[in-house]
């Protein structure tokens, strides 16, 4: 990360193009954090104010496009994706299933707050909003009112405070990640329980 750093801001008159491309990148499942992303940008503005403004439209339409074409290839290729062994890897099928049932129990819940989860969660929530052919307006206006909350929160947290607050961050992904499984824990336990009362 740290040289990925360097050599952006070694060539910050192009670091907005930079980091727009290599998000356009991570929606077609190529390996580029998103999280890493926003990191770079809000140290870059923060390092070069002059800059700020383009930095944060360059990862927030990034992010947002490359939902957006994460969800095309889900809804155009559909099952056949996973006959590309690079996609078959990348999001496996198990976990295709998985986000899908939450899909289909949750509905948008599931986009605002997947939003949130790295670690390939989100471009598993995109391609299987997809490929259950969500409606594309429905989707691209969850999507934008997620990609905005995470975008500005993130940005301005990493503009603010830097590398320190990385370790905050891992630490409220995996808070944040222990609520929902808790809340999700709660919600069946007791669905069941209305079930054995009637």
């Amino acid at each position: 990360m740290e040289e990925l750093l360097q050599f952006i801001q070694a060539n910050i008159q192009y670091a907005h193009w930079i980091i727009f491309g290599a998000l356009l990148l991570a929606g077609f499942n190529i390996p580029v954090s998103e999280d890493g992303m926003l990191f770079i940008s809000g140290v870059l503005a923060s390092n070069f104010p002059d800059h700020l403004v383009r930095l944060f439209i360059a990862v927030y339409m990034g992010a947002y496009l490359s939902d957006l074409i994460c969800y095309t290839l889900g809804r155009k290729l559909g099952p056949k994706l996973f006959e590309i062994k690079f996609f078959a890897n990348m999001v496996p099928p198990e976990r295709i299933d998985k986000i899908h049932n939450f899909y289909e129990r949750y509905g948008i819940v599931t986009l605002l707050i997947g939003r949130f989860i790295p670690f390939g969660v989100r471009n598993g929530l995109f391609l299987t909003a997809g490929l259950g052919k969500m409606d594309f307006q429905k989707f691209a206006l969850a999507d934008l009112l997620a990609c905005t909350i995470s975008t500005v929160v993130f940005f301005s947290l990493y503009y603010h405070f830097g590398n320190s607050i990385i370790e905050y961050v891992k630490q409220g992904n995996i808070v944040l990640f222990s609520i929902v499984a808790i809340g999700i824990g709660v919600y069946f336990y007791q669905k069941k329980q209305k079930k054995q009362d009637s």
